[in-house]
């Protein structure tokens, strides 16, 4: 171990009788670099066992997208990379950019499928259902030989970003036939020649739009204060309602009057003269009072 450079060097020494072991040794260096506990890295010394280190960083540039296919690879809970550990026989870790697998050869070709498949928007369950039934295939020994795929399930890639529209057929029998190609849309020098601005300098132009701006800043100030106003504002009374109003109370009932100037004309106008002054609209207190005082002054007379 160099602390200096930052490497780590595997040698071996006249002990060593196998001489692949040094490339099993870089492997378990290359495994704890990648957080794979020692129990599991040291499994890789054994002969029939074996790691695969996939790197997934580059299968997907997007960033999100990246994250929520890996994820998908984890599952809920673990329970997708638990299944593939138990169909392969490996151990699986995934860390970063990088998926682990440690296990036999026949194992670690099926998780790099399943991984390189998911991370190409291949959901795992997939590959997951296909292993499970050459699983039990495999046990049959009449089957064991013979072509698996018409067993296996066949699925279709479904595109659906690009949806089927019904095309929209216009009647162009309902259109006016016109010689004349259509006017040619204005731009944007011509609007500056029109409005004048083509002619001005980049100050002018500045205080012009700094002009425009302030103006419907206070434009927009003076519309939110009105709408902030408007439940403080009385609502108006209608003149029509109110004209109704003094109308029906000045107004004498004609049938009433009828029928009390039949009993006057029975009973006699002195009885019925109270009832009709009850019909008249009131009068004021002081005009009361001063036909009181006339009665009475022609009564003493």
């Amino acid at each position: 171990m160099d602390l200096i450079e930052g490497s780590l060097t595997v040698a071996t020494t006249r002990q060593t009788w196998d001489p692949y072991v040094i490339i099993k040794a870089r492997d378990v260096i290359k495994l704890l670099s990648r957080s794979v506990p020692y129990e599991q890295a040291i499994k890789v010394l054994a002969d029939d066992t074996a790691c695969d280190i996939i790197k997934i960083g580059s299968l997907v540039r997007n960033k999100e997208r990246f994250v929520k296919r890996r994820q998908r690879l984890v599952g809920p809970n673990g329970s997708t990379l638990k299944a593939i550990e138990l169909l392969t026989n490996c151990y699986v870790l995934v860390q970063g950019t990088t998926v682990s697998a440690i296990g036999p050869h026949k194992g670690l070709q099926h998780v790099r499928k399943i991984v390189v498949d998911t991370m190409k928007n291949i959901h795992p369950v997939y590959n997951i259902k296909a292993l499970m039934i050459k699983r039990e295939l495999a046990k049959d020994p009449e089957l064991k030989n013979q072509n698996w795929d018409r067993f296996l399930p066949h699925y279709k890639s479904k595109n659906l970003s690009k949806r089927l529209k019904p095309k929209v057929i216009t009647n162009k029998a309902n259109k006016e036939y016109t010689p004349f190609p259509p006017q040619q849309t204005e731009s944007k020098i011509d609007k500056q020649l029109a409005s004048g601005e083509y002619f001005l300098n980049d100050s002018q132009r500045k205080a012009r739009k700094m002009k425009d701006k302030f103006d419907n800043k206070v434009a927009a100030e003076v519309r939110r204060q009105e709408k902030r106003s408007e439940p403080f504002v009385p609502p108006k009374e209608s003149s029509e309602a109110q004209t109704t109003k003094e109308s029906n109370a000045s107004q004498i009932d004609i049938e009433k009057f009828k029928e009390k100037v039949k009993t006057m004309q029975k009973t006699g106008f002195a009885r019925s003269e109270d009832s009709i002054d009850g019909l008249k609209p009131k009068q004021n207190s002081n005009e009361s009072r001063k036909l009181k005082r006339k009665n009475r002054n022609a009564s003493h007379t």
